[in-house]
């Protein structure tokens, strides 16, 4: 009999321990699959709820009006943007439009945007560093200008950076993935700005 009690007592012992040194382990398990999970999150795709990228001529999801098309001046949307990190050391702007989830148009590339400047004129000219655009290959804005009927979606991003854009090609060869690929270590956080146009044909 004292030996089957010395046999449950033991067992009982080894339960307990098994039990506390799981509740101790959890947290040593959980926090490294954690960081790995922070590890691969895209710096580019970053999200601050408080920078806001918008327009004084149009609202999120809005039809973009004529003037900004190759249908009427094709100007430049007037932009700005608050609320970006206090760590922010200078921003670079992009337009494009997903024609297929691996076709995307880039009409818009502009980088070094100084820290000072916190909006864009209408036919902004003189500010940051262009790159080229997907309709003509040129180092200059392209406005949309859509082959096919139906309402499409052009997104502009403002991107917040902790530094200058560093590249090794010229202006003319700094494309909308160029770029994405040289901010993606500095991109502190991210904003964007959803605009419509539709044709008529």
């Amino acid at each position: 009999m004292k030996h089957l009690k010395s046999v449950f007592l033991a067992s009982g012992l080894y339960i307990i321990a098994g039990i506390i040194f799981r509740s101790l382990a959890l947290p040593f398990v959980v926090i490294p699959l954690t960081l790995v999970a922070c590890e691969k999150q895209n710096p580019v795709d970053s999200v601050d709820v408080n920078f806001k990228l918008s327009s004084p001529d149009i609202k999120q999801d809005s039809l973009l009006p004529r003037e900004y098309t190759c249908d009427g001046e094709s100007a430049t949307l007037p932009l700005e943007w608050i609320g970006f990190p206090e760590s922010t050391k200078c921003f670079a702007l992009v337009m494009h439009h997903k024609a297929s989830p691996t076709y995307i148009h880039w009409y818009w590339v502009l980088y070094d945007i100084p820290l000072s400047v916190q909006s864009l004129p209408k036919n902004v000219a003189r500010i940051g560093i262009l790159g080229n655009n997907s309709v003509n290959g040129n180092t200059e804005y392209a406005p949309p200008c859509s082959k096919g009927p139906g309402p499409k979606e052009y997104i502009y991003t403002i991107y917040a950076l902790s530094d200058s854009v560093s590249l090794t090609v010229p202006h003319s060869e700094v494309s909308r993935e160029v770029l994405l690929e040289a901010i993606k270590n500095i991109t502190i956080s991210s904003a964007t700005l959803t605009v419509i146009y539709s044709r008529d044909f």
